[in-house]
């Protein structure tokens, strides 16, 4: 019941956040540069047809009276219709949705698989080659850009190698029959309609992205574990372990580590949404049919709807993301409350 108002208590906090990213992205949008009206009348339209397209966008009001009418519109929720793909803004976000979090899940799998035991490794031999290492990898996963290790890779293990698959999507439809939609996520459709060989199919099509995206979560993640187990160690409970003659093993595992874990599951609910919505140029470079490369091509089109459902669903993703990390730390540790 304590947890249950708490969590209703954040989601009221929440609401004037959600309120400020509709203004504010209602203003941005119509700060794009371009017309509207005029990419969708098309290179050919007459200065009448392109005044006419405008008037029935309803682009010749006050941008009040715009206002008024894509509150009134969001609170029934219809985000509009996007003017590159002609379909409700709601309908492509649902439908791309997935294919991002696929890809940003499988990167923080990769930056967690990775980053966690080299930061527990580095804090638990400090000064050792190990601990150096973590610090090269930190580095050197924090200063090149995503795109720049997208492109090297597809060069290097596409190009050079010819071992990884072409990037062009998530699956490639000429060989493999794409999975009924289930949940949106073709590793999970594709054996959930038991079709092993989609499966690795579009497993090895992940590899790659899930690499290039995953190297710049690795850094804080590594980072923020040996940070974590280093206070944690030296802390006075791990010390009267050590006294007590208790393994090294258990007081490393079962009295660091499960102290240390609550800083870094604070920081990756903010790792996740900061890839879901910093995959973009993964996206391009991939061919990925993700919310990215839409929210990239509506930025190019002056398409205000599909930009500001992008930034809106982006929004609400994160205040939910806050909240499953909240409800994460309270089964680590005890000792935070939720009646603040």
């Amino acid at each position: 019941m304590k947890i249950a108002l708490s969590f209703a208590k954040r989601i009221a906090t929440a609401i004037p956040s959600i309120i400020g990213v509709v203004v504010v992205t209602f203003l941005l949008a119509r700060a794009l540069p371009g017309d509207a009206a005029a990419y969708y009348a098309g290179s050919s339209a007459t200065p009448e047809s392109i005044a006419q397209i405008r008037k029935a966008l309803g682009l010749d009001k006050p941008l009040w009276f715009q206002f008024g009418d894509y509150t009134s519109r969001l609170l029934h929720g219809d985000l509009g219709i996007s003017l590159s793909s002609g379909q409700p803004v709601f309908h492509d976000l649902v439908t791309r949705l997935p294919a991002s979090i696929e890809l940003t899940l499988c990167a923080l799998m990769f930056a967690m698989l990775i980053g966690l035991p080299l930061g527990i490794a580095a804090a638990t031999r400090p000064g050792k080659a190990i601990d150096h290492l973590c610090r090269i990898i930190v580095s050197v996963g924090a200063a090149f850009p995503t795109f720049f290790v997208a492109l090297g890779l597809v060069y290097f293990f596409y190009f050079r190698l010819g071992i990884a698959p072409e990037p062009l999507g998530r699956l490639n439809d000429t060989y493999f029959s794409i999975p009924p939609t289930i949940t949106g996520l073709y590793l999970v459709d594709t054996l959930l309609a038991g079709d092993i060989q989609a499966f690795w199919a579009s497993l090895s099509q992940l590899v790659l992205p899930s690499i290039s995206l995953g190297l710049f979560a690795l850094a804080p993640i590594a980072r923020i574990a040996r940070a974590s187990m280093l206070a944690s160690l030296s802390s006075d409970f791990c010390r009267t372990a050590r006294a007590m003659g208790l393994s090294r093993t258990r007081i490393v595992y079962g009295y660091g580590l499960r102290n240390a874990m609550l800083p870094v599951i604070n920081i990756l609910g903010m790792v996740f949404s900061f890839l879901l919505g910093a995959n973009v140029l993964v996206e391009q470079v991939f061919a990925w049919p993700g919310i990215g490369a839409y929210a990239v091509n509506a930025v190019i089109t002056s398409d205000y709807a599909a930009v500001q459902g992008f930034v809106l669903m982006m929004a609400i993703l994160y205040i939910l993301l806050n909240l499953m990390v909240d409800l994460a730390a309270a089964a680590i540790d005890p000792r935070v409350r939720y009646d603040g």
